[in-house]
C-alpha cells in the first residue's frame, strides 16, 4: 500500500484517465475548510466543534488560523482533483475537514507528490499528510500518526490482453507500474529479488511520480500490471469503462495513518476527533460516500504499526 500506498472527461488511454484524478493535478490544487462554520465542496456538512476535544488542540496551532495539509490528488477515490481542475477532494480530504471541524480549526489541503509529503512534514512545510499513509514502524521514525482505515494491496491490468497472476509470488516476469514511494514500489522491487534468487526472471519495475503514470503505463500496453492499494486498484477499474481488471486476490491489510510531525501534541486531539465521528456515525457516512466502507475500523490508535 502506499507505502506500505478521473472526470471522465477523456478517454482512458490518454489518461487524463483524468477517471482517476483529474487531468488537472498539480502541485497548485488545493481545497481549504472552514473549520466549525466552514463549508467544502466535497465535505457533507460542516461539521460542529466539540469544546471538550477542541481544549485538546495545542495553542501554537490555534494561533497557526489554518493547518497546511498535503495530500498526493492522484489517489482516488481517497485524494485526487475534482472535476473543476483544482480542488483537491476524496475520502481523505472530507475526513481531515470533518476532524478540523471537530477540533474547532481550519485546514486546507493541498497537492503534492507522495515521495515528498513526509520530508515536507519533517521540514515544517506541512502540518499533517492525509494521503493513504501506511502506517508503518519505519515512518513511525520520522512521524506519528493516528490510524483511520485498513487497506490491502490489489494488481489490476487491461480487461483485453491483459495478464493473469494469482498472487505476488507470480509477479516473476512481468512488468509492474507503481507510484514511487509506495510500499507497493517496495514489495514489487523485493519480489523481484525473490524471483532471481529462485532461478526465475526478475520484475521489471516501472515506478511513476504519480498514480494517474502508472494507469497510463497499463492501459498503453508499457506495464503488463499496475500495482496499488486495494480501494484504489478498484476504483481505477470500476472508473475503466471495462478497460481495466482486477487480477488476483487482495493481500497484506495494513492501516492508513494520518501523518503528523513528532512532538506536534496533535496526535491526541486528533485521535479523540475521530473518536467522535465515529460515535456519530459521521466516519461511516464519509467512507460511504466513496465507496470504501470496507476499510472501516472502530479501534483507531497512535502509532498502530503493525510492521
Amino acid at each position: 500500500m502506499r507505502t506500505w500506498r478521473s472526470y471522465v472527461a477523456a478517454p482512458l488511454v490518454v489518461l487524463c484517465v483524468a477517471v482517476v484524478a483529474g487531468c488537472g493535478s498539480s502541485s497548485k490544487s488545493s481545497s481549504s475548510s472552514g473549520g466549525s462554520g466552514g463549508s467544502s465542496t466535497s465535505a457533507s456538512a460542516p461539521t460542529s466543534a466539540d469544546p471538550a476535544i477542541a481544549k485538546l488542540v495545542p495553542a501554537s496551532v490555534k494561533s497557526k488560523g489554518t493547518l497546511t495539509v498535503a495530500a498526493d490528488a492522484s489517489y482516488a477515490p481517497d485524494e485526487f482533483v475534482g472535476p473543476d481542475g483544482h480542488t483537491v477532494v476524496g475520502m481523505d480530504v472530507d475526513l481531515i475537514k470533518a476532524l478540523a471541524g471537530v477540533m474547532g480549526i481550519k485546514v486546507n489541503v493541498v497537492n503534492a507528490t507522495f515521495d515528498s509529503i513526509i520530508p515536507g512534514l519533517a521540514s515544517g512545510k506541512y502540518d499533517l499528510g492525509v494521503s493513504s499513509f501506511t502506517d508503518t514502524k519505519e515512518r513511525e521514525k520520522t512521524v506519528d500518526f493516528v490510524t483511520y482505515f485498513t487497506a490491502g494491496e490489489s494488481f489490476y491490468t487491461k480487461a483485453a490482453g491483459g495478464t493473469t497472476i494469482t498472487s505476488i509470488d507470480a509477479l516473476c516476469g512481468h512488468t509492474v507500474a507503481v507510484e514511487k514511494g509506495t510500499t507497493e514500489l517496495t514489495d514489487a522491487q523485493t519480489q523481484s529479488g525473490k524471483c532471481k534468487k529462485a532461478g526465475k526472471p526478475g520484475v521489471t519495475v516501472l515506478p511513476f511520480p504519480d498514480q494517474n503514470g502508472a494507469n497510463l503505463a497499463v492501459s498503453s500496453g508499457r506495464a503488463q500490471l499496475g500495482f496499488a492499494d486495494s480501494p484504489v486498484a478498484a476504483y481505477v477499474v470500476k472508473q475503466s469503462n471495462g478497460q481495466f481488471k482486477l487480477v488476483g486476490q487482495s493481500y497484506a491489510n495494513a492501516p492508513y495513518g494520518i501523518a503528523i510531525p513528532k512532538n506536534r501534541a496533535l496526535t491526541k486531539p486528533i485521535l479523540a476527533a475521530l473518536q467522535k465521528l465515529m460515535q456519530n456515525g459521521q466516519y461511516k457516512t464519509i467512507l460511504a460516500k466513496w465507496g470504501v466502507q470496507g476499510g472501516a475500523i472502530s479501534n483507531p490508535k497512535i502509532n498502530g504499526a503493525i510492521s
